[in-house]
């Protein structure tokens, strides 16, 4: 199925036949990809004395219960809300839905015990130009990403001023493949968070970050369009499934 899309005054073709999810599944098995301390999760029949509701054990259906939590346990979107005292919610500040992306790889570079991603990288791979989303896929990239146990490893993130440059670039979404912009521990501090919304200026309440996205290594770099759905949760963050599209200028 091919659609048209206009953008800056260009007009490309999309093979709607042909998504590339970015998202990881999440699993309700201690395998799944777990972030920030907590168990696993879990998604398991619903239970009521002897009744068990699994087809298998006798019901007529299967009816689950599922506990995770969005930052910790998979692909996940979250607006400003995720780091303010008053509540936004993600189902509310993410209207839009299509957008044109950008995919770019980078290797974070060391800088003492960590390691990061600078504006000096991004200024280099991004050049000029405007993008509405960027998706960062970091090295190395292995399925590993996909049921990593990230609790206490000192991840990559982003440094202050790379974040800053996005603002400044006008980049309203942005996709990470690690469990957050921000150092694991970092006493407080979420610099590239605040950073990237301009929490100490006018909020951008429209703008996302996207993390824990798994791009595998067929997907080249280059420009996309990107769908980003979440479900409908009234929370500052909410389980997401990004999908990119090739483009082909007509």
């Amino acid at each position: 199925m091919l659609a048209k899309v206009e953008y800056n005054n260009k007009v490309y073709k999309i093979d709607l036949s042909k998504p590339l999810d970015i998202s990881i599944p999440l699993r309700g098995e201690a395998i799944n990809v777990n972030v920030w301390y907590l168990g696993h999760p879990r998604i398991e029949p619903h239970r009521e004395g002897n009744f068990v509701a699994k087809v298998s054990e006798g019901a007529a259906i299967n009816f689950n219960d599922i506990w995770f939590n969005p930052h910790a346990h998979g692909t996940h979107t979250e607006c400003v809300g995720h780091i303010t005292e008053e509540f936004h919610s993600i189902n509310k500040n993410l209207n839009s839905y299509f957008f044109a992306v950008e995919l770019l790889t980078i290797a974070p570079e060391k800088r003492g015990s960590d390691f990061v991603i600078s504006k000096k990288q991004l200024e280099y791979v991004l050049g000029q130009g405007h993008r509405d989303a960027v998706v960062i896929r970091t090295l190395p990239n292995t399925k590993a990403k996909l049921s990593r146990q990230y609790s206490h490893t000192n991840p990559p993130y982003m440094l202050e001023d790379a974040a800053t440059f996005l603002c400044e670039k006008g980049v309203k979404h942005l996709l990470i493949d690690l469990p957050s912009v921000d150092k694991e521990k970092d006493n407080g501090e979420l610099l590239a968070h605040k950073a990237f919304w301009n929490f100490n200026g006018e909020l951008r309440k429209s703008a996302t970050i996207t993390e824990l996205v798994f791009v595998p290594n067929r997907i080249r770099d280059g420009k996309y369009f990107l769908n980003l759905q979440v479900a409908p949760f009234v929370n500052d963050a909410s389980p997401s499934r990004p999908i990119l599209f090739e483009v082909e200028e007509v």
